[in-house]
Parts: C-alpha cells; structure tokens; sequence
C-alpha cells in the first residue's frame, strides 16, 4: 500500500471545507475496519485512508501548515499503513471510569502482545507492538497500542482463497476466545494484501 505524500494532503484552507463530508467517509470506512474484543478492548485496523484522516486532522489540531511540520506528521504515521503482507492496528482499551481505568491498566500488562489472529486452521499470529515506542512499564500497560500482524504466506494466500479469520487475546486477566471476522471486516483486511507484493 503506498505511503502519504504531502501531495495527498490538503491545505488547512482546504481541509476546513471538505472536513464534514470526508469525516463522514473516514466513519463510514472504518466501520468495516473495527472489531470489538469483548467489551473492552477493540481493534481498528488501519490504512492509507484512516491515517490520512489522523494526519489532517493532526494538522488542523496543531494549526501545522510549515513543509517541516507536515513531513514529520507524514513521518509519524505513514509506518502505520500496511504495506501489502502484513495488517497493522490501533488496540484500544477502553474503561469510561478513571479509576477501574487504571486499576485495569495495572493488571493487563503485555496484553499487547498476546493479541492474535488466525486465518483458517492456521497458527496464530501475534503481533510486533508498540514499535514506534515503549507504551507500557513494570506497572501497567498503556490504553493505545499500535501492532503489526506479519501473516505470513500460507496465511495471505488462506486468507484471500475466502478462509475465515478470527481474533482472540490470551491474557490470563483478559482472556477472548476466537471471534469471527464478520465479512465486510474479512473482506477489508484481504483488501489489505491485494496491494503490495509478497516479500
């Protein structure tokens, strides 16, 4: 999947007219790239479209319009697109009251690395996390994790001859068993292996 430009960008200017109708886009697009693990944790898997929106709406937070500025955003988050082999994805844990928050994050540390996928009767995947930087410590883990599923070549070819796949987390304080892709989630992430060639 090619990486961001600054060519693919729009201009502040540009930005503030389109940004209602292609936050309504990116919304919609995302729908089909999001899978809940239990009731609170949640994958969204990401590529080029919903990591343009976070660059815009980076920029628009940050009010960056310098070249300087836009390449280090475009430097941030073009290693988050997938590049063709592999799915990459924010893991989210999600607790609405601060308290149980923190006490959860104490007590699932290195769930981020007991996250996996299957496709078929193939092993599980488990992903490289957080290789931007370190999100967690001896205390507790952090609510935002970026991974990287590297499937491998029996696993793409499985999954894009139409073989199911399925996410679960191994976590003894979490632990989720084996949920189904629903299709349009399957079918978007073997989008995700049409663009790029296998290495």
């Amino acid at each position: 999947m090619p990486q961001l430009s600054r060519a693919d960008l729009w201009s502040l200017e540009e930005y503030a007219e389109i940004r209602p109708a292609f936050r309504q886009q990116v919304m919609q697009h995302k729908k089909s790239r999001q899978l809940a693990l239990g009731d609170h944790a949640r994958l969204c898997f990401e590529d080029a479209l919903t990591i343009k929106y976070q660059i815009q709406e980076m920029l628009r937070i940050e009010k960056v319009f310098e070249a300087e500025g836009i390449r280090e955003e475009l430097a941030a988050y073009n290693p988050l697109i997938p590049d063709g082999h592999n799915w990459k994805a924010t893991f989210m844990l999600e607790y609405a009251d601060p308290a149980e928050r923190a006490r959860r994050l104490q007590a699932l540390r290195g769930i981020e690395d007991q996250v996996w996928l299957q496709v078929g009767s193939g092993e599980r995947i488990y992903p490289i996390a957080n290789e931007d930087l370190e999100r967690s410590n001896a205390t507790k883990t952090s609510s935002v994790h970026f991974l990287r599923f590297e499937p491998g070549a029996e696993a793409i070819a499985a999954a894009r001859a139409g073989e199911a796949i399925r996410a679960g987390i191994d976590h003894p304080a979490y632990p989720v068993d084996a949920v189904l892709l629903e299709e349009p989630v399957r079918a978007s992430l073997v989008s995700d292996l049409e663009h790029g060639a296998l290495h």
